[in-house]
Protein backbone atom coordinates (compact mmCIF):
# COMPACT_ATOMS: atom_id res chain seq x y z
CA UNK A 1 0.00 0.00 0.00
CA UNK A 2 1.26 3.50 -0.82
CA UNK A 3 0.89 5.89 2.11
CA UNK A 4 2.21 8.91 0.17
CA UNK A 5 3.09 10.04 -3.34
CA UNK A 6 6.69 9.59 -4.40
CA UNK A 7 9.03 6.65 -4.80
CA UNK A 8 9.07 3.06 -3.53
CA UNK A 9 9.95 4.29 -0.03
CA UNK A 10 6.26 5.26 0.26
CA UNK A 11 5.22 1.58 0.24
CA UNK A 12 4.31 -0.33 3.39
CA UNK A 13 2.29 -3.35 4.49
CA UNK A 14 -0.84 -2.57 6.52
CA UNK A 15 -3.07 -5.08 8.29
CA UNK A 16 -6.76 -4.67 7.41
CA UNK A 17 -9.79 -6.86 7.97
CA UNK A 18 -10.83 -8.80 4.88
CA UNK A 19 -14.62 -8.86 4.45
CA UNK A 20 -16.75 -11.86 3.62
CA UNK A 21 -17.60 -12.01 -0.07
CA UNK A 22 -20.96 -10.57 -1.02
CA UNK A 23 -23.27 -11.73 -3.81
CA UNK A 24 -21.28 -12.48 -6.95
CA UNK A 25 -17.96 -12.17 -5.12
CA UNK A 26 -15.19 -14.55 -4.06
CA UNK A 27 -12.38 -14.38 -1.50
CA UNK A 28 -8.93 -15.56 -2.55
CA UNK A 29 -5.87 -16.56 -0.52
CA UNK A 30 -3.24 -14.94 -2.74
CA UNK A 31 -0.25 -17.06 -3.72
CA UNK A 32 1.33 -14.55 -6.12
CA UNK A 33 0.63 -11.06 -7.50
CA UNK A 34 2.13 -9.51 -10.60
CA UNK A 35 4.15 -6.28 -10.54
CA UNK A 36 3.55 -3.95 -13.47
CA UNK A 37 4.89 -0.51 -14.48
CA UNK A 38 1.44 1.02 -13.97
CA UNK A 39 1.61 0.09 -10.27
CA UNK A 40 4.42 2.46 -9.40
CA UNK A 41 3.11 5.15 -11.74
CA UNK A 42 -0.07 5.26 -9.66
CA UNK A 43 1.68 6.70 -6.61
CA UNK A 44 4.52 8.48 -8.42
CA UNK A 45 2.35 11.51 -9.11
CA UNK A 46 2.27 10.80 -12.85
CA UNK A 47 -1.53 10.71 -12.76
CA UNK A 48 -1.96 13.46 -10.17
CA UNK A 49 -1.43 13.60 -6.42
CA UNK A 50 -4.87 13.78 -4.82
CA UNK A 51 -4.34 13.18 -1.07
CA UNK A 52 -7.89 11.85 -0.82
CA UNK A 53 -6.74 8.74 -2.71
CA UNK A 54 -4.23 7.83 0.01
CA UNK A 55 -3.48 5.29 1.33
CA UNK A 56 -3.57 3.60 -2.07
CA UNK A 57 -3.91 -0.13 -2.59
CA UNK A 58 -1.82 -1.44 -5.46
CA UNK A 59 -1.84 -4.31 -7.93
CA UNK A 60 -4.17 -5.53 -10.65
CA UNK A 61 -3.55 -9.28 -11.01
CA UNK A 62 -3.20 -12.21 -8.65
CA UNK A 63 -3.35 -15.98 -8.46
CA UNK A 64 -4.51 -18.01 -5.50
CA UNK A 65 -7.01 -20.38 -3.92
CA UNK A 66 -10.67 -19.53 -3.41
CA UNK A 67 -11.50 -19.62 0.33
CA UNK A 68 -15.09 -18.32 0.31
CA UNK A 69 -17.80 -17.52 -2.22
CA UNK A 70 -20.91 -15.39 -2.20
CA UNK A 71 -24.18 -16.39 -3.77
CA UNK A 72 -24.23 -16.50 -7.57
CA UNK A 73 -20.43 -16.53 -7.77
CA UNK A 74 -19.99 -17.28 -11.46
CA UNK A 75 -16.98 -16.39 -13.57
CA UNK A 76 -16.28 -16.45 -17.31
CA UNK A 77 -15.62 -20.21 -17.14
CA UNK A 78 -18.61 -21.06 -14.93
CA UNK A 79 -19.39 -21.33 -11.18
CA UNK A 80 -16.51 -20.60 -8.79
CA UNK A 81 -16.16 -22.89 -5.77
CA UNK A 82 -14.15 -22.98 -2.56
CA UNK A 83 -10.81 -24.71 -3.23
CA UNK A 84 -10.59 -23.61 -6.87
CA UNK A 85 -7.16 -22.49 -8.03
CA UNK A 86 -7.75 -19.28 -9.94
CA UNK A 87 -6.29 -16.21 -11.58
CA UNK A 88 -7.92 -12.86 -10.83
CA UNK A 89 -7.85 -9.95 -13.31
CA UNK A 90 -8.86 -7.21 -13.05
CA UNK A 91 -8.18 -7.34 -9.33
CA UNK A 92 -7.62 -3.92 -7.72
CA UNK A 93 -5.53 -4.18 -4.57
CA UNK A 94 -3.93 -7.47 -5.63
CA UNK A 95 -0.86 -6.80 -3.46
CA UNK A 96 -2.42 -8.67 -0.54
CA UNK A 97 -2.46 -11.91 1.39
CA UNK A 98 -6.23 -12.15 0.93
CA UNK A 99 -8.43 -10.48 -1.61
CA UNK A 100 -12.15 -10.16 -2.35
CA UNK A 101 -13.01 -9.69 -6.03
CA UNK A 102 -16.03 -10.11 -8.30
CA UNK A 103 -16.35 -13.68 -9.52
CA UNK A 104 -16.49 -12.19 -13.02
CA UNK A 105 -12.79 -11.35 -12.58
CA UNK A 106 -11.78 -14.96 -11.93
CA UNK A 107 -10.69 -17.67 -14.36
CA UNK A 108 -9.28 -21.15 -13.63
CA UNK A 109 -5.49 -21.39 -13.24
CA UNK A 110 -3.94 -23.80 -15.76
CA UNK A 111 -2.15 -26.67 -14.03
CA UNK A 112 0.81 -26.00 -16.32
CA UNK A 113 1.56 -22.71 -14.52
CA UNK A 114 3.33 -22.21 -11.21
CA UNK A 115 1.77 -19.72 -8.82
CA UNK A 116 4.37 -17.13 -9.80
CA UNK A 117 3.69 -17.62 -13.50
CA UNK A 118 -0.07 -17.47 -12.95
CA UNK A 119 0.23 -14.31 -10.87
CA UNK A 120 2.15 -12.60 -13.67
CA UNK A 121 0.17 -13.80 -16.67
CA UNK A 122 -2.79 -11.54 -17.16
CA UNK A 123 -1.72 -7.90 -17.31
CA UNK A 124 1.14 -8.57 -19.71
CA UNK A 125 -0.87 -11.18 -21.59
CA UNK A 126 -4.01 -9.09 -22.02
CA UNK A 127 -1.90 -6.12 -23.08
CA UNK A 128 -0.12 -8.24 -25.69
CA UNK A 129 -3.42 -9.52 -27.08
CA UNK A 130 -4.77 -5.97 -27.26
CA UNK A 131 -1.70 -4.76 -29.15
CA UNK A 132 -1.80 -7.59 -31.69
CA UNK A 133 -5.52 -7.08 -32.26
CA UNK A 134 -5.07 -3.32 -32.66
CA UNK A 135 -2.44 -3.70 -35.37
CA UNK A 136 -4.45 -6.41 -37.13
CA UNK A 137 -1.69 -8.99 -37.01
CA UNK A 138 -2.31 -12.17 -38.96
CA UNK A 139 -0.74 -15.03 -40.86
CA UNK A 140 1.97 -13.95 -43.28
CA UNK A 141 2.58 -10.56 -41.67
CA UNK A 142 6.00 -9.44 -40.50
CA UNK A 143 5.81 -7.47 -37.25
CA UNK A 144 8.44 -5.37 -35.48
CA UNK A 145 8.16 -5.65 -31.68
CA UNK A 146 10.15 -3.14 -29.63
CA UNK A 147 11.04 -4.17 -26.08
CA UNK A 148 10.52 -7.82 -26.89
CA UNK A 149 12.27 -9.23 -23.81
CA UNK A 150 10.03 -7.46 -21.28
CA UNK A 151 6.92 -8.92 -19.68
CA UNK A 152 4.54 -7.81 -22.44
CA UNK A 153 7.10 -8.34 -25.17
CA UNK A 154 7.78 -12.00 -24.43
CA UNK A 155 4.07 -12.78 -24.55
CA UNK A 156 3.54 -10.70 -27.70
CA UNK A 157 6.36 -12.51 -29.49
CA UNK A 158 4.91 -15.93 -28.70
CA UNK A 159 1.35 -14.98 -29.60
CA UNK A 160 2.50 -13.36 -32.85
CA UNK A 161 4.40 -16.51 -33.82
CA UNK A 162 1.32 -18.59 -32.96
CA UNK A 163 -0.72 -16.38 -35.34
CA UNK A 164 1.63 -17.29 -38.18
CA UNK A 165 3.50 -13.99 -38.28
CA UNK A 166 7.23 -13.43 -38.69
CA UNK A 167 8.63 -11.43 -35.77
CA UNK A 168 11.57 -9.03 -35.69
CA UNK A 169 12.27 -8.28 -32.04
CA UNK A 170 14.39 -5.53 -30.51
CA UNK A 171 16.33 -6.24 -27.31
CA UNK A 172 19.80 -6.03 -25.84
CA UNK A 173 22.19 -8.66 -27.28
CA UNK A 174 22.21 -10.66 -24.03
CA UNK A 175 18.55 -11.50 -24.63
CA UNK A 176 18.80 -12.48 -28.28
CA UNK A 177 19.19 -16.22 -27.73
CA UNK A 178 15.97 -16.38 -25.73
CA UNK A 179 14.10 -14.52 -28.46
CA UNK A 180 15.44 -16.94 -31.07
CA UNK A 181 14.15 -19.83 -28.95
CA UNK A 182 10.71 -18.22 -29.03
CA UNK A 183 10.78 -17.95 -32.83
CA UNK A 184 11.77 -14.31 -33.35
CA UNK A 185 14.59 -12.66 -35.30
CA UNK A 186 16.35 -10.49 -32.69
CA UNK A 187 18.02 -7.17 -33.44
CA UNK A 188 19.82 -4.78 -31.09
CA UNK A 189 18.25 -1.39 -30.45
CA UNK A 190 20.31 1.80 -30.73
CA UNK A 191 21.77 3.81 -33.63
CA UNK A 192 21.25 2.12 -36.98
CA UNK A 193 18.18 0.17 -35.81
CA UNK A 194 16.15 0.83 -38.96
CA UNK A 195 18.90 -0.56 -41.18
CA UNK A 196 19.25 -3.67 -39.00
CA UNK A 197 15.52 -4.27 -39.20
CA UNK A 198 15.56 -3.88 -42.99
CA UNK A 199 18.36 -6.44 -43.18
CA UNK A 200 16.41 -8.84 -40.96
CA UNK A 201 13.20 -8.41 -42.96
CA UNK A 202 14.15 -7.52 -46.56
CA UNK A 203 10.56 -7.97 -47.75
CA UNK A 204 9.38 -5.27 -45.38
CA UNK A 205 7.57 -4.72 -42.08
CA UNK A 206 3.77 -4.78 -42.11
CA UNK A 207 3.05 -3.74 -38.51
CA UNK A 208 4.87 -2.58 -35.40
CA UNK A 209 4.33 -2.61 -31.63
CA UNK A 210 6.16 -0.19 -29.35
CA UNK A 211 6.27 -1.67 -25.86
CA UNK A 212 9.02 0.59 -24.46
CA UNK A 213 7.94 4.15 -25.24
CA UNK A 214 11.19 5.48 -26.68
CA UNK A 215 11.40 8.03 -29.47
CA UNK A 216 13.53 5.53 -31.38
CA UNK A 217 10.81 2.88 -31.25
CA UNK A 218 8.13 5.23 -32.55
CA UNK A 219 10.32 6.86 -35.19
CA UNK A 220 11.70 3.60 -36.59
CA UNK A 221 8.20 2.11 -36.69
CA UNK A 222 6.85 5.10 -38.62
CA UNK A 223 9.84 4.90 -40.98
CA UNK A 224 9.32 1.22 -41.78
CA UNK A 225 5.53 0.66 -41.68
CA UNK A 226 3.46 2.15 -44.49
CA UNK A 227 0.10 2.20 -42.69
CA UNK A 228 0.18 4.12 -39.43
CA UNK A 229 -3.01 2.37 -38.37
CA UNK A 230 -0.86 -0.75 -38.05
CA UNK A 231 1.50 0.82 -35.50
CA UNK A 232 0.62 0.92 -31.79
CA UNK A 233 2.33 2.04 -28.60
CA UNK A 234 1.56 1.24 -24.97
CA UNK A 235 4.05 3.76 -23.54
CA UNK A 236 5.12 6.46 -26.02
CA UNK A 237 1.91 8.48 -25.79
CA UNK A 238 3.21 11.98 -26.50
CA UNK A 239 5.42 10.98 -29.44
CA UNK A 240 2.84 8.47 -30.63
CA UNK A 241 0.07 11.07 -30.70
CA UNK A 242 2.22 13.39 -32.80
CA UNK A 243 3.05 10.54 -35.16
CA UNK A 244 -0.62 9.57 -35.59
CA UNK A 245 -0.27 5.97 -34.42
CA UNK A 246 -2.55 4.01 -32.10
CA UNK A 247 -2.27 4.69 -28.36
CA UNK A 248 -3.25 1.75 -26.16
CA UNK A 249 -3.71 1.27 -22.43
CA UNK A 250 -4.07 3.76 -19.59
CA UNK A 251 -2.27 6.80 -20.99
CA UNK A 252 -3.81 10.11 -22.07
CA UNK A 253 -6.01 9.65 -25.12
CA UNK A 254 -5.34 5.91 -25.24
CA UNK A 255 -7.80 3.13 -26.03
CA UNK A 256 -8.11 0.97 -22.87
CA UNK A 257 -9.34 -1.99 -24.89
CA UNK A 258 -11.46 -3.17 -21.98
CA UNK A 259 -13.51 -5.68 -23.93
CA UNK A 260 -10.51 -7.15 -25.76
CA UNK A 261 -8.51 -7.49 -22.55
CA UNK A 262 -11.35 -9.15 -20.67
CA UNK A 263 -11.91 -11.63 -23.50
CA UNK A 264 -8.16 -12.31 -23.58
CA UNK A 265 -8.20 -14.05 -20.19
CA UNK A 266 -9.55 -17.38 -21.40
CA UNK A 267 -7.57 -17.09 -24.65
CA UNK A 268 -4.39 -16.82 -22.60
CA UNK A 269 -5.12 -19.73 -20.28
CA UNK A 270 -6.02 -21.83 -23.33
CA UNK A 271 -2.73 -20.88 -25.01
CA UNK A 272 -0.81 -21.90 -21.89
CA UNK A 273 -2.63 -25.23 -21.63
CA UNK A 274 -1.99 -25.91 -25.33
CA UNK A 275 1.74 -25.24 -24.97
CA UNK A 276 1.71 -22.15 -27.19
CA UNK A 277 2.67 -19.74 -24.41
CA UNK A 278 5.40 -19.75 -21.76
CA UNK A 279 5.49 -17.25 -18.91
CA UNK A 280 8.99 -16.30 -17.83
CA UNK A 281 9.61 -14.98 -14.33
CA UNK A 282 12.41 -12.46 -13.85
CA UNK A 283 12.25 -12.43 -10.06
CA UNK A 284 10.04 -13.09 -7.05
CA UNK A 285 9.91 -10.90 -3.93
CA UNK A 286 8.11 -11.25 -0.59
CA UNK A 287 5.08 -8.97 -0.27
CA UNK A 288 6.87 -6.98 2.43
CA UNK A 289 9.68 -6.29 -0.06
CA UNK A 290 7.39 -4.64 -2.61
CA UNK A 291 9.61 -1.55 -2.62
CA UNK A 292 12.56 -3.63 -3.85
CA UNK A 293 10.34 -5.17 -6.53
CA UNK A 294 9.30 -1.71 -7.70
CA UNK A 295 12.88 -0.49 -7.85
CA UNK A 296 13.74 -3.48 -10.02
CA UNK A 297 10.73 -2.81 -12.25
CA UNK A 298 11.57 0.89 -12.58
CA UNK A 299 15.13 0.06 -13.69
CA UNK A 300 13.56 -1.48 -16.80
CA UNK A 301 16.09 -4.20 -17.62
CA UNK A 302 14.28 -7.36 -16.52
CA UNK A 303 13.55 -10.35 -18.72
CA UNK A 304 10.03 -11.52 -17.97
CA UNK A 305 7.74 -10.74 -15.04
CA UNK A 306 8.38 -9.60 -11.48
CA UNK A 307 5.99 -11.05 -8.90
CA UNK A 308 5.22 -10.73 -5.20
CA UNK A 309 4.52 -13.74 -2.97
CA UNK A 310 3.22 -13.90 0.65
Amino acid sequence: MASAYGGPEALSVIDVEVPEPGPGEVRIAVRAAGVNPFDHKMYSGAFGADPAKLPMRLGAEAAGVVTAVGVDATGPAGPVRVGDEVIAYRAPGAYAAELVVPASSVVPKPAELSWEQAGGLMVAGATAVHVLEAIGLGTGDTVLIHGAAGGVGLVAVQLAVARGADVVATASPAKHELLRELGAIPVAYGPGLADRVRAAAPEGIHAAADLVGTDEAVDVSVDLVTERSRIATIAGFERGAKAGIKLLGGGPGADPGTGIRQAARLQLTEAVAAGRLRILIASSHPLRAAAAAHRESMAGHTTGKIVLVP
